[in-house]
Order: C-alpha cells, then structure tokens, then sequence
C-alpha cells in the first residue's frame, strides 16, 4: 500500500516545500511522523545533492539511525523497516543536515493490510532558531573532539540536526521547531562562508523556503504557516570572514553598518512576530567578545521587553570547533531554563 506524502496521517514539522507529488525537506530539524500496524515499511525519495555526502535521519520505534543517500536526484527505495511481527510502529524521517542538499519525499509503502493509525497531537510551543552551523548541528557526533577542532576527515556523516542544541532545547520545552540554519551563513551578504565565493546572508535567507541558488529561484516562505512563541537569533559567529573587523575596531564604519541591519533585522522579526519573545545570543564556538557586545548594544538600543541578549556560561570561549552532543547538551539545558523564565504557557519543560 503506498502513502502519498500528502495522507493526512502524515504529520510534518519544519519550513518545507510543497511541490505537486512530493514534499522537499531543505532545512534542518524538518521531519515528517507515520504510526502505523504493519510488518515493513520504506520511504520512496529524492535526494538532489549540493555538496558533502548525504544522510536522512530515521527514528524507528525509538531508535536513531542513519541512511545515506546517493548523489544522484532519481527515486530511491529507503527500507525503513521489513521482516517484522505486525504490531504498532512509529517513525520519523528528518533533515540531517542543511541546504548542501535537499531531500524529495514522494511518501511511504507499507504492506497490504498495514493500518495507519492516529499520532498523538503535536505540542503546543512553538520555537524558531536563524542560526549557522552551530543551530543545524553541524558535526556533533564527533564525540571524541568535544571542546577540540573538527576532524578533517570527516564529510557530512557527522552531522546531525537531532543533536543541535536548537533541537535539543525545542525537545526539553516540548516545543515545535523551525530551525532556519544553514552553515557558514552570516548576517550580511558578501560576508561568511555559505555559497562561496558569492556569499549569502541570512538577511537574504530568513523569508525563504528554498533559498540555495544551487537548487533553483528562491522560493519565499508565507510566515503565515507558522507563529513561534520564543525566536533565537544566533548570528554572528561567521561574520568576522573575511575581516574581523568588529574585534578590530568596534566604533569602525563596517562595525556600526553591521549593527545598523542586526538592528533592522531582529525590528522585521519584530513586525511579524509581534507577540514573541526574541532572543539574541551567539554560541559557545570561539569568538571575539565584540560581536557580543554589538548584540548587546543593540539589545539595549531597541530596549523592548520581549527582545532579550543570552549568553551561554562558555560563551565564545567554549570550542575551537563545532559543538558536539555533549556541549549542546549543556547549552541546551542554560537556554531551556533561560526560556522558562519568560512564562510562556505553551513551553512545558520535559525531559529531551
């Protein structure tokens, strides 16, 4: 029996585009949910590759694992499950890794006498990350270079959405996640790392659903789909390539045009989240204490007070490299809590 991707029983979460006989998943943290009776199941999908090797991540009864994914955009056959007793199962599929590719799901194909069945209603809370490679995830399954440089050998296997600290403080607030993070991205245009050499910031991808050139035309995103309760802003962090020149002279043109658009940028998130809280911050990732200070500075200059600045207790001192599980672990627990004091009815803290 074949479930079409667009079977009511299917739930999804995350910014994904809906194309006429498959949904694309783009963005970290997006998945789609399936409950069902049966003996197999398999996910028919394309995978249409920018760089790095590919992954989908896949939680079966509980348990995570991992699928690569060939390079090639033509359908392929993920067995998910086969060759089981005919009891009650539950699975997720989700985005891995960022825009270095994107992931077609045309649906799934069960047994005959499979039946779908209802999943539980989804949380209430709702969270929205704008970050980089820190908020996607970006190696953190390499467990054994915790506070250390990233290995070089690595080349996307390592990287796991489901591990983010995003994620993981979404999960500990029962809360639904969008997560807008895209490695290397920072705030401004030509600056960064995302699409070299032609850099693209997140000011030019914050209202997008497809937004890598790579894969076609920006697609914009209605922000109507979706109203977060609290939104993280985590930039800041790649914006010092190709000069650093918030740690070179804070007061400098560049240095003040930058906080000029942080500024304008989290007063847009402003307009079309009115009701939200709105966090600043940055990570644990070594960085110059001035990008935090900017932050600050343009915190207090909006002086709004539902818009607050985070710092993590390792704040831009914790890594030379990415954050990996057991950091965000930590950040994830210093953010949850942070979040819980602003009251938000809808954030139930749980356990991840």
């Amino acid at each position: 029996m074949f479930i079409k991707s667009d079977n009511e029983f299917l739930e999804y979460c995350g910014r994904i585009y809906c194309e006429a006989d498959k949904k694309v998943f783009i963005y970290p943290c997006s998945y789609v949910k399936l409950k069902f009776r049966g003996k197999y199941i398999k996910a028919i999908v394309d995978n249409n590759q920018g760089y790095w090797e590919n992954y989908l991540g896949c939680i079966l009864d509980g348990r995570q694992s991992k699928i690569k994914l060939s390079d090639d955009n033509y359908k392929q056959e993920l067995i998910l499950m086969e060759n089981t007793d005919s009891n009650e199962h539950e699975v997720m599929l989700f985005k891995r890794q960022d825009s270095c590719h994107e992931v077609g799901l045309y649906g799934f194909e069960v047994d005959e006498d499979a039946v779908l069945l209802q999943l539980p209603e989804k949380p209430k809370g709702k969270i929205e990350v704008y970050g980089d490679s820190v908020s996607a995830g970006e190696v953190s399954e390499a467990f054994d270079y915790m506070g250390k440089p990233d290995p070089n050998w690595h080349m996307g296997e390592l990287s796991n959405s489901y591990y983010s600290y995003a994620w993981l403080t979404a999960r500990k607030l029962n809360a639904q996640i969008h997560d807008i993070a895209q490695g290397g991205i920072a705030l401004l245009d030509n600056t960064g790392w995302f699409n070299e050499p032609n850099y693209i910031g997140m000011e030019s991808v914050y209202d997008k659903v497809r937004y890598n050139p790579a894969f076609g035309k920006p697609v914009k995103w209605d922000f109507n789909n979706y109203t977060p309760d609290v939104v993280i802003v985590a930039i800041g962090q790649n914006d010092s390539h190709p000069d650093d020149y918030m740690a070179e002279d804070y007061n400098c043109a560049k240095a003040k045009n930058w906080r000029e658009h942080y500024r304008d940028f989290i007063l847009k998130l402003k307009t079309i989240y009115p009701e939200a809280h709105i966090v600043l911050c940055t990570t644990i990732l070594e960085h110059h204490k001035n990008w935090d200070n900017a932050i600050e500075e343009v915190c207090r200059e909006i002086a709004d007070e539902k818009i607050h600045h985070f710092l993590f207790e390792k704040n831009g001192s914790g890594t030379p490299g990415h954050i990996r599980l057991q950091e965000a672990e930590k950040m994830s627990d210093e953010l949850a809590e942070y979040i819980e004091s602003f009251g938000i009815s809808s954030l139930r803290r749980g356990e991840c």
